[in-house]
């Protein structure tokens, strides 16, 4: 393996533990642990352009029209340590053209970019029309309607329950990192950045937390009134990483796989009592 490692790519609901839809497991054993992504990184962007190596030149596919984003399969969810409520979001939270959404910036601001099918990406304004993200492995600085590229976008800053560090504080530790590349980043995705500029925990850090015991982080997935579904991780890091696949790949999309497996299980349990 030598000093690179493969990308770990997300393991399906089939091939982990999981429990009831409503967070309860019948059997006693408790809530579906999450997966650990140490090796993984989500750059949002990056992944996209990297899926376009799988495909030759001439039979890459071509998107016309990007699809728009519905807050409709935008899942709501919420985060929790131990029994701390860290981050909740609820669904259809409105999103504003970039024009729109500079009206209303200001220094410090968290920002969220959003389209159906691709990872949210998050930066932070520091005035005169611009952010600081990170984008392709490196932290830059250009003007916010570059960086929506045709997506929508909204503020964020009460994603996160902690408490925020001054607005010039934010933006000069999103300016000191302006430039920093490759291996010498401390985040994996354009979130973790963004959150630490802001609050400046090192939980949004690469390597942040010990991955050792228990699992003292918990995403709730909620469905509706009546339905959700509990996972539990070992850090912050791999909730995020988590979350922003279910972001990507919508709502839809997670009822379908947990329903796919609750399925399986319940059949291989019916296979295990017969026999």
């Amino acid at each position: 393996m030598g000093n690179q490692v493969e990308k770990l790519t997300h393991i399906n609901y089939a091939e982990v533990p999981t429990s009831d839809p409503n967070g309860f497991d019948p059997d006693g054993d408790g809530t579906r642990i999450g997966v650990s992504y140490i090796f993984s990184n989500d750059d949002d962007d990056q992944d996209q352009d990297d899926n376009l190596d799988h495909f030759p030149p001439d039979s890459r596919p071509v998107n016309h029209e990007e699809k728009p984003f519905d807050p409709e399969d935008e899942l709501e969810c919420a985060i929790y340590y131990r029994d701390e409520c860290v981050y909740g979001r609820s669904s259809g939270a409105p999103s504003l053209s970039a024009e729109s959404l500079l009206a209303k910036c200001r220094p410090g601001d968290l920002l969220e970019f959003v389209a159906t099918g691709q990872y949210p990406h998050w930066a932070v304004y520091v005035g005169d029309f611009q952010v600081v993200h990170l984008h392709r492995a490196e932290i830059q600085n250009n003007f916010l309607t570059d960086v929506s590229q045709g997506r929508k976008g909204r503020i964020v800053n009460g994603l996160y329950r902690h408490r925020a560090l001054p607005p010039e504080v934010i933006v000069r530790n999103a300016m000191d990192h302006v430039g920093t590349r490759d291996r010498d980043l401390c985040w994996r995705n354009s979130e973790c950045f963004a959150a630490w500029c802001r609050f400046g925990r090192r939980e949004f850090k690469i390597g942040g937390e010990i991955r050792i015991g228990k699992q003292p982080y918990k995403l709730k997935l909620l469905f509706s009134e009546k339905k959700s579904h509990v996972l539990e991780f070992q850090c912050l890091e791999d909730v995020i990483m988590e979350k922003r696949r279910n972001d990507q790949i919508g709502k839809g999309a997670v009822m379908q796989e947990l329903a796919n497996h609750l399925n399986a299980t319940h059949d291989l349990k019916e296979e295990r009592f017969v026999n």
